[in-house]
Parts: structure tokens; sequence; C-alpha cells
């Protein structure tokens, strides 16, 4: 069998977007399918990491497509040199960044990335009118990938499968859009559009699923994961009672009830205050950073910004606690960061901080990883933080986690497979 994988996100891409097809692209020849990958050439990334290009095997066959990315010249205009995530959208933009901001909302539909989609149907129509492949897979976000895939499955009837890591208008930043109501109506006729033409959809959790079900009677659910091949080895834990966050925090994803908890906690207890460590190993907001500071928790603040994957694994390993967010936004409950299950392979217990009714609380559950609090629920926090650090004065901090096998990237890509020869006479 043998599939073409569409992706914006290819080392050296870094961050999480890279990651999920990265390793399915990696361990889908185990199974008997040959992909060959269609990306970027020359792409500008919020981050990158060079280490993860030792991750792609010399004789997989990688095809490039230009493209000419708005975001840079819109960040030039409004004065910004800094390549910045979508989900890093300014609480209090300039009257200049919120015109760019309206432009590219409803102007770039569905993203920015949408010049791509016109010259990589060109180039890959050339491509595959010689040659022979099973399936076609594309993966948003960004979702101008899946108008690729739309245009490639109307001109060919290739099988299609359509893979979102992230929801599409129910994403975490969508609702902080300036879109106008024929922008927002486009965005949801092109969703409604991809869903249901796709042959089968894939998503990563139970929320995201149950909102896509009425489009199509084949959406599945196959969640991220954690590459076992990729462990560290033994890694001595921190001396400090540790919380380490590792991932992007932006406005949303700040803990402030955390924040307030920890300082009660460290004022009124002096080996507590000496021994708290918060690490947060990535990029967060400034916001996030004045929320520290202003509950007196600057000298416990290890903020070392943006690290390459294999040392945020080592990072992650050596952590007394392994400190989680999700977003505070109308879809937090299907929210499940694939931050989770690296956290898993670490085996260090887990703290987090989002709705007890979602798909991240269900994970944790069955796998017994962690513990997860509500936003505001500050009792709870507390009495957490006072268990975990009690066990760690006494050298007793420990998880037990269970089931997380499951989770293994290619245990996933086993999954992948059965929807991918699903029709097939394999």
């Amino acid at each position: 069998m043998k599939v073409l994988v569409i992706t914006y996100y290819w080392p050296p891409a870094g961050g999480s977007g890279v990651q999920r097809w990265l390793k399915f692209v990696k361990y889908l020849p185990e199974f008997g399918v040959t992909p060959v990958v269609f990306t970027v050439k020359d792409p500008e990334y919020a981050v990158c990491d060079e280490s993860l290009k030792n991750e792609v095997a010399d004789e997989l066959e990688v095809l490039k497509g230009e493209i000419w990315e708005p975001n840079q010249l819109l960040a030039k205009l409004g004065g910004k040199s800094k390549k910045v995530s979508a989900g890093f959208l300014d609480a209090k933009p300039s009257l200049t960044n919120r015109i760019f901001r309206f432009i590219r909302a409803n102007y770039f539909i569905p993203d920015s990335r949408k010049l791509w989609v016109k010259p990589s149907v060109r180039l890959l129509s050339d491509y595959l009118s010689d040659k022979k492949f099973d399936a076609i897979i594309t993966t948003g976000p960004p979702h101008s990938v899946h108008l690729i895939g739309l245009a490639l499955k109307k001109k060919f009837g290739l099988k299609w499968v359509a893979d979102f890591r992230d929801p599409w208008t129910s994403i975490d930043y969508f609702h902080n859009l300036p879109l106008t109501r024929s922008s927002l109506k486009k965005h949801q006729e092109l969703e409604r559009q991809v869903l249901s033409t796709a042959d089968e959809v894939i998503v990563v959790g139970g929320k995201m699923k149950e909102e896509f079900d009425p489009f199509n009677e084949n959406v599945h659910v196959i969640s991220n994961g954690y590459d076992t091949s990729n462990s560290e080895g033994n890694v001595a834990l921190d001396h400090d009672f540790s919380l380490t966050y590792a991932g992007l925090m932006n406005d949303d994803r700040n803990p402030k009830a955390l924040w307030r908890v920890l300082s009660r906690m460290a004022g009124a207890n002096p080996e507590l205050k000496s021994d708290l460590k918060i690490r947060i190993v990535g990029t967060c907001s400034s916001e996030v950073l004045k929320s520290i500071e202003n509950n007196g928790l600057s000298d416990n603040l290890d903020y070392l910004g943006y690290q390459d994957h294999d040392q945020v694994a080592r990072y992650q390993q050596s952590a007394q606690v392994l400190l989680l967010t999700v977003n505070e936004v109308p879809s937090a409950k299907g929210i499940v960061t694939g931050k989770i299950f690296e956290y898993m392979q670490a085996r260090r217990p887990v703290l987090a901080i989002g709705p007890t009714d979602g798909d991240l609380a269900d994970i944790l559950e069955k796998t017994n990883s962690g513990v997860i609090l509500d936003f505001d629920d500050e009792e709870g926090m507390e009495n957490v933080i006072h268990g975990f650090y009690q066990q760690f004065r006494t050298r007793s901090l420990v998880v037990n986690s269970r089931n997380i096998e499951a989770f293994s990237r290619r245990n996933l890509t086993g999954e992948l497979y059965e929807i991918l020869k699903k029709n097939k006479d394999i």
C-alpha cells in the first residue's frame, strides 16, 4: 500500500504540530505501507527543532512545494519581527495589529496558508498523473491543507483520509478572531464540505468526534501518543520540588488560581518556599510571567524558553511533578494536548488544570497518571500540592500509571493502518 501524506509541519518544524505525522510516517512501513510526504519548501515556522531531522528515514520520499506566507509581511508591517504561533494572539493589540488581524481573519480563509493550496494542487496533480497511490492523507491545522485533499479527491477519486489534530471552527482561539458574518459562514461551509467529502475522518479525542459525527459516518478517534524509542533512560530527579510545565503557555492556559495557591502556601511554609521550583520549558506569554511575578513567585521561576525535543524529554523525566494546563475556552472539554502522552512516558505524577469531565480527565483516570482539578478549585489544588510535597519530603513521590502502552506511537499507527486498509483487498 502506498499513501501520500500532505502536511504543513515537517522537520525542521518544532513544537507539537510536527510530532503526530512524523511518528505515523516512521512506523507505517512496519505495517507494509509506503508513505510519501508532501510539505512546504522554505516555510516560516514559529519554532524549529533541527534535531527532528534525525527521525526522518533516508529512504523516505519527501516532496516540497513553494509557499508564500503573508504572516511575515503582516508581522513586519505591524512592527513585529518574531514568528508567533496562532495561539498567541495579543490580548491588547495596537490599532495597526487589530487591522492586520482583521485582514488575516477575513481575507485568508481558512488560514494564512491558503495561498499554498492552488500551486500544491497543480504540482500534485502532475505528480499523481502517472503514479499509483492507494490513499491521500491530509492533516490540519492549518486547515488549508484539507482543501488540497478536497481538490485532489474530486480530481482523482482516491481514498481521502482527513486528520484533525485540532478542531476547525471550535479551535481554542477561533472565538477571538474578528470574523464578519460572511467569513464565519465561509469557514463553516468549508468545514462541512471537507468533513462530508472525506472518506475517513480522524480526530484526537471523543468530544471532537461527537462534533464531527453529524457530517460523516466514518469518524475515528486516534489520540496522540508517545514514542518508546525516544526514552532517555535513567534521568535523576530534581533536588527541588519542581513543578515542570512543557510546551506553549498562552493567556488562555495561564493557571491564575494555581499561582495564587502556590503563593499562599509558600508564604505560610518557608521550607516549601525554599524547595519550590516552577519550571517552564517552552514559550509563554508575558501575561503568564506577570501573573507569576504578581504572586511573589519570581524567585521560584525557572523559565527556560523553547528547547529541542530531546532536552524537553529529560526535563520531563527529572520533574517531581508535571504541570498541564488546558485552555480556559468554550471548547476546553475536547482539548487533549499531545504533551500528556509524553508526560505518561516520563512516569512522573501529573497535576492538570482543566475540565474534570473532559477528554483529558478520561485519559488521566484510565491511566492513573495524575490528578485533574477545575480551573478555580483552589481548595483542591492546595490539598493535592500539599500531598505531593509531603511525599517529596519523604522521597516517596511516585506515580503508578497503568495501560499507557495503548498510547505508544507504534500501536497508534496500527490503528491508522486498520483505517487505511478499509475496503481494500489486502
